[in-house]
């Protein structure tokens, strides 16, 4: 199977991965035969791109780096969680709202032990665009993936796990503040007004002053929400803390936090596929990311899953087959098109064998 834009797909092709609902129920299954209905109503779901099978792409297998039902199950925990939280005011206590969110911190505990389970045991690239599925908010989902990035980061740091699982607790928690930020603001497709803006920036402090009352939870689990924004440079917010004064669970949850924002679909832009998305962080080495981070998170990262379209600098077309763990960015091409861009037999390539070390991928995109 392999990944197409919704604006490059034909009526006449077979969805390769059912598509889900956020809640786990299926809304297209595997299979179905595309439609310009069915096209358009995804479109309105803001998907952009599905996986699809053909014989060009038969046999491409897409692993997923968490299983659909745990997936699903840690979405439902995450937004019940969320929701819970949001009853706590960052000024006054309420006991009846304080035990229901303690019983909700249990849970995201739970719920994450099973994520850092299944990570460790992972032995291939994390690659979450494999999931497929609709949100209706994007908060729930983006707390979730930045968890699972943010894990298998403090994974390839060496931490110990009371650590990780402080970081991934911190993760999940760290856009708790944008639960008392209006709708209207968060999803305006339009450029923000400078008030709209401080408006949202304001999200870390108050999901600080809410999870430093829970005492379930670590303070540092507090400051994941205060210090996710910060930056090296002292340009970052709300306290423009610089280098050393930020801490490591912080910086660890900036290259995650960022990365999946940039990487998944919002209203006012589409997504960047992940070699782009890398690029992005690499962009923002010594003002805004430490290096030894960013280059760890490269390393778990699948740049090119498999599915998408590449192309290589001697003008070859191919479709990702096969990533290798240990280059994530040389993975297995299987051959399409040769160099003048006429169809051929496919043919499988390794960009990791020693004979093909002067080809290297120049263009990639999620279309053919």
């Amino acid at each position: 199977m392999r990944l197409i834009t919704l604006e490059r797909c034909r009526t006449d092709v077979r969805l390769g991965k059912s598509i889900y609902h956020e809640n786990g129920k299926v809304l297209l299954a595997k299979g179905t035969l595309m439609t310009a209905g069915l096209l358009e109503r995804l479109k309105d779901f803001n998907v952009f791109t599905i996986y699809i099978e053909d014989d060009l792409s038969e046999g491409i297998e897409i692993v997923e780096s968490i299983p659909e039902f745990l997936r699903t199950e840690a979405v439902n925990i995450i937004t019940d969680g969320l929701d819970t939280l949001s009853t706590l005011s960052p000024e006054k206590s309420n006991l009846h709202a304080m035990i229901k969110s303690e019983r909700a911190i249990r849970s995201f505990q739970k719920i994450f032990k099973d994520i850092v389970s299944c990570l460790s045991e992972n032995k291939v690239a994390l690659n979450l665009l494999a999931s497929t599925k609709i949100h209706e908010d994007h908060v729930y989902s983006h707390s979730l993936n930045v968890a699972i990035y943010a894990c298998q980061l403090a994974i390839e740091n060496g931490l110990p796990l009371r650590k990780i699982e402080e970081i991934g607790l911190g993760a999940m928690l760290h856009d708790i503040g944008k639960m008392y930020i209006p709708k209207e603001v968060l999803n305006k497709p339009e450029k923000l007004t400078t008030e709209e803006f401080e408006q949202i920036k304001i999200h870390s402090e108050l999901g600080y002053d809410i999870l430093k009352k829970i005492h379930e939870i670590p303070l540092t689990v507090a400051h994941c929400a205060l210090q996710h924004h910060e930056r090296l440079d002292g340009l970052g917010y709300p306290r423009g803390l610089r280098g050393n004064e930020i801490h490591e669970y912080a910086k660890i949850l900036s290259v995650a936090d960022v990365f999946d924002a940039v990487t998944s679909h919002r209203i006012y832009r589409p997504a960047m596929l992940p070699h782009k998305g890398i690029e992005l962080l690499y962009s923002g080495i010594g003002t805004q990311f430490e290096s030894k981070q960013v280059e760890m998170f490269r390393n778990c990262i699948a740049i090119y899953p498999p599915g998408l379209t590449v192309k290589l600098n001697d003008g070859r077309t191919g479709i990702v087959s096969k990533y290798n763990f240990n280059s994530v960015g040389r993975p297995e091409i299987r051959i399409i098109k040769d160099e003048e861009g006429k169809a051929v037999t496919p043919y499988e390539m390794n960009l990791s064998d020693k004979s093909n070390l002067t080809f290297h991928i120049v263009e990639a995109d999620a279309l053919l």
